[in-house]
């Protein structure tokens, strides 16, 4: 088979051009028998083209890379200032992170979360002028929204706008109980207090809690010795139970259970042994008045915070056996020696061992006397039972 010598194609013997690429053919029938297909030039037109843009590809990728790279520094740089609170210049290098790399989602979050930590700064500030007026609630309100625009955002940088925010809310609501304080709230108000000032973790809420607690311990034990007194040993019962679930580890209130219970029990008896042991009672009362059995160490009397009246006192025992719940009887008197009111209080704890000592107090809600130099104590008498 005969080729064309200059493109290789196929031709006849009396062929005298090349139907495929013009060229005139050789005389020479031998020049036509070797199969050349020469390369054709205009191959290099659409391989050059490849090769420049190849390289225009890679030269692009290797800028995008590095515009990516400087991006990513500046944005990092724009988080440490951000964690610094430098708003303005973190600002900045989101900018400069954005304009090398335009889509950097991170970094336009960021530049957005720099505007609302602004906000957020502006809020408190705000808050804190709202605490001076004693407009609390309101204070609250604008923490509380300031909180709810960054719940789209995450990072150190919100965990410590978060951190302040809650810290400035519990500092006002703080402010809030002891503004309420200065109120002289009722029981009820105190023991919602009590769960509220609990609930904040902070120094100055533990002061808050321990005084609320205090004076809901205080009411509890004067308002159950009062139904105790009367012999209504199971609204007694419920009135402490009630308190000690706002202060469990009251010995206080643990110790006038027990005698609640104690007498609950004796009293129920029967009326009998009631009168029997009431006799008895008072026989070794006299015995053991003579005896000293047991010792008024101390009485005085003084205001509490709210201006009540408060008994308190001190007692030993200096008996050979123990001796349970101790009753305190006293009279209040005015200047002249005239009495205008006699209580009896419990000592605790209930049972006193051999020179033990124990505390007795009582809270007057309805007296509110300022001038104590007016007002005199007399204990008439300290009643107790044995064992035996």
């Amino acid at each position: 088979m005969l080729y064309c010598p200059y493109c290789g194609s196929g031709i006849k013997e009396e062929e005298s051009y090349c139907i495929s690429c013009g060229k005139k053919l050789p005389g020479d029938i031998d020049d036509r028998l070797e199969h050349r297909k020469r390369f054709n030039r205009l191959w290099f037109i659409p391989i050059a083209s490849v090769i420049i843009f190849v390289v225009g590809i890679s030269i692009f990728y290797l800028f995008l890379q590095n515009q990516s790279s400087l991006a990513k520094d500046y944005y990092e740089q724009g988080e440490k200032k951000l964690v610094d609170e430098d708003f303005e210049e973190a600002k900045e290098l989101f900018n400069y992170a954005i304009k090398h790399k335009s889509n950097f989602t991170q970094a336009i979050n960021a530049l957005n979360f720099v505007d609302q930590a602004k906000a957020v700064k502006t809020a408190i500030q705000n808050a804190n002028d709202e605490v001076d007026d004693e407009n609390f609630q309101d204070a609250l309100s604008l923490l509380n929204s300031a909180e709810s625009t960054l719940k789209n955002y995450n990072g150190s940088a919100v965990i410590n706008l978060v951190d302040e925010l809650v810290f400035y809310r519990n500092e006002i609501k703080i402010e809030q109980v002891r503004s309420i304080l200065e109120q002289n709230p009722t029981i009820d108000e105190l023991k919602t207090l009590l769960w509220e000032a609990d609930a904040l973790k902070q120094n100055d809420a533990e002061l808050i809690v321990e005084n609320i607690r205090n004076q809901i311990i205080d009411f509890t034990f004067s308002k159950a010795s009062e139904q105790l007194s009367n012999k209504q040993f199971t609204d007694a019962q419920t009135i402490v139970e009630d308190g000690l679930k706002y202060a469990p580890d009251s010995v206080k209130l643990g110790s006038l259970k027990t005698t609640i219970e104690k007498e609950k029990i004796s009293f129920e008896v029967t009326q009998q042994q009631r009168i029997e042991q009431a006799i008895n009672a008072e026989a070794e009362e006299r015995e053991s008045n003579e005896n000293d059995a047991i010792e008024l160490v101390s009485v005085e009397i003084e205001n509490d915070q709210q201006g009540n009246i408060v008994v308190k006192g001190e007692v030993k025992s200096i008996a050979t056996d123990p001796v349970n719940s101790v009753l305190i009887d006293y009279s209040l008197l005015k200047s002249e020696e005239t009495e205008f009111l006699s209580n009896e209080v419990y000592v605790f704890p209930d049972t006193l061992y051999p020179e033990e000592t124990g505390e007795f107090e009582f809270t007057h809600y309805d007296i509110n006397e300022k001038n104590l130099d007016e007002i005199d104590i007399n204990v008439n008498t300290i009643t107790w039972y044995l064992d035996y």
